[in-house]
């Protein structure tokens, strides 16, 4: 049994000066129970708490970590880069050469603007949207998350698919009345949207492979019906790939779905870890931001020189060409993701417990569910508490995973095959775990 006591000591003081002890919800362990360890140490696929326990850690920092923790080429560049200074709040040609190689693997992005979170990013692409058709409403999906702007922060009222509304205090009726809600994956409801309202509509925005109620896969033509409607529309489509960018693909899920949406925002995977996300697209809708346009946008830290260098060398080391007889970087994650999911889904038969499992390339998760999952209302028909049990279980093998069924699951360059190994027996006893606690 793992030893917790520094960490629960370090919870119980943070709840004294952070609102539930911590800087992020997910983050404080509400969805499974029990305390979270609190992280000392990150190295290659391992993370290390104040208690002296190891783990193998398939958060990644939600996502960026693509190259395993401290990497050391990103290391002793940014040991370098630090030295030059933190901040400068000037242009730096860090900017435009991580600028060149984003654009380089995602060709819908011919111009782009950094800034520092998903949040950001998405909010300053539904101001440009808004901007550049001079239309007030947008189309967001239920079960996706984009941020917490307060545009996007919406549920849906009643009926099939309706004009939001606040899904949190502090967003007023006036910002969510102007954001549609409409169910993932239903092509139906965009249908009728679209018909409805696709006139007054600045922009649909989607997670193209959804992240945010668990790993959901878009069904077959989906996306494409999308990119078609809001195209007959006038309508911007907007991808968020602050997730699934440089995951479902290297080129991301536009590349895997062959689809070229308006506008992109992309997360702290360009980062490398850092404080760093990004937006761009078509030229004629960027050269509408601020100083090229009137779209108002700013930020003393985007761009900032130890963001831009991390991100230079993450970059560099998912697009370097291959060694002889070598599937790409991208394509070896997606090899050891798939090992991984096949493991678990071979533990879980064994145990006669049925689970949902999806993959995109180096991005996973399961279920516990005996069906596909589609929307959210599929993902929260899975069960909780199995989910909860599994997860105690792993934690307590060690085995780090996101701790709600509403997330995702990384695998890094760093994760080798033992670790794939023990990760495969680690839920073989997770899956007992439950069946068991079903007798």
């Amino acid at each position: 049994m793992r030893n917790t006591e520094q960490s629960r000591a370090a919870f119980a003081e943070a709840k004294e000066h952070m609102p539930g002890g911590v800087n992020s919800p997910v983050r404080s362990f509400a969805n499974v129970g029990g305390n979270p360890p609190f992280i000392a140490r990150a190295e290659g696929a391992k993370i290390y708490d104040i208690d002296g326990n190891e783990y193998i850690d398939y958060v990644g920092s939600w996502g960026p970590m693509v190259v395993g923790h401290a990497h050391p080429q990103v290391v002793k560049a940014l040991q370098e880069a630090v030295t030059r200074g933190t901040s400068y709040g000037a242009p730096t040609l860090l900017e435009t050469e991580l600028a060149k190689l984003v654009q380089s693997v995602y060709p819908s992005i011919e111009v782009i603007r950094m800034v520092n979170s998903g949040t950001e990013a998405t909010m300053s692409a539904l101001r440009l949207a808004r901007g550049y058709t001079g239309r007030d409403k947008i189309v967001k999906f239920i079960g996706c998350y984009h941020g917490h702007s307060d545009s996007l922060l919406v549920s849906a009222g009643s009926g099939l698919a309706t004009f939001g509304v606040p899904s949190s205090p502090g967003v007023t009726k006036g910002t969510a009345a102007d954001t549609i809600a409409v169910p993932y994956n239903d092509a139906d409801a965009i249908r009728a949207v679209m018909e409805r309202e696709g006139d007054t509509i600045a922009a649909v925005i989607v997670e193209p492979v959804a992240g945010n109620m668990g790993l959901v896969l878009p069904r077959q033509g989906y996306l494409s019906l999308l990119r078609d409607l809001t195209a007959k529309h006038g309508a911007l489509l907007i991808f968020d790939e602050v997730m699934c960018g440089f995951r479902a693909s290297l080129g991301g899920a536009q590349a895997a779905y062959g689809i070229r949406p308006d506008l992109t925002c992309l997360g702290k995977i360009i980062g490398g870890g850092l404080p760093v996300a990004a937006y761009g697209g078509r030229r004629e809708i960027m050269e509408r931001v601020s100083p090229s346009g009137p779209v108002y946008q700013a930020g003393t830290l985007s761009g900032n020189p130890l963001a831009m260098t991390a991100g230079i060398e993450t970059l560099k080391i998912l697009t370097a060409e291959p060694e002889e007889g070598k599937a790409d970087y991208s394509r070896e994650l997606t090899i050891k993701t798939k090992e991984l999911l096949l493991g678990w889904q071979r533990a879980a038969k064994d145990s006669g417990v049925s689970i949902c499992a999806h993959q995109a390339g180096s991005m996973f998760g399961i279920f516990f569910i005996d069906r596909e999952v589609y929307d959210y209302t599929d993902a929260e028909a899975a069960d909780q508490e199995a989910f909860r049990i599994w997860f105690d279980t792993m934690l307590d093998e060690g085995i780090y995973l996101a701790p709600s069924q509403f997330e995702t699951l990384f695998l890094s360059g760093a994760h080798a095959a033992e670790d794939i190994e023990r990760t495969i027996a680690a839920a073989e006893k997770g899956f007992a775990a439950v069946k068991k606690s079903r007798s």
